[in-house]
């Protein structure tokens, strides 16, 4: 078996940190990235673990699910993240799809994508 298969060890450790690493890059694209939401994210990260340890198929929706995870605990902490950058009113991004490949952050109202998960930099003007 190819060690970096998405149903092997390496590739659950591959999918998990890189989840982690694209939250942490919108965290810190939108300036929220203390060390008490790091803090979630690897709460968040432990607990996926488990679950894609259970469903090795589903390496590949981990990254979505940990955002959703930080999106969730971060309402209940400091209110709606990540806010959309393309509407004046207030409201919070949405994770899309809710559990499958390539998830992106979306504007309901708009019914539009806004950017990759991990991609927020660019979508709020940062580098590319």
């Amino acid at each position: 078996m190819d060690p970096d298969a998405p149903g092997s060890s390496a590739g659950l450790e591959a999918a998990l940190h890189g989840a982690r690493a694209l939250v942490l890059a919108d965290l810190t694209a939108t300036g929220v990235a203390d060390a008490e939401v790091v803090s979630l994210v690897e709460e968040a990260v432990t607990q996926r673990r488990w679950w894609v340890e259970q469903w090795p198929d589903g390496a590949g929706f981990v990254a979505g699910l940990v955002a959703q995870d930080v999106k969730d605990a971060l309402l209940e902490r400091m209110g709606r993240w990540p806010l959309c950058p393309r509407c004046a009113d207030p409201h919070a991004l949405d994770v899309e799809p809710e559990l499958g490949p390539d998830p992106h952050w979306v504007c309901e109202s708009l019914g539009e994508a806004v950017a990759p998960v991990g991609g927020l930099s660019t979508a709020l003007g940062g580098p590319r």
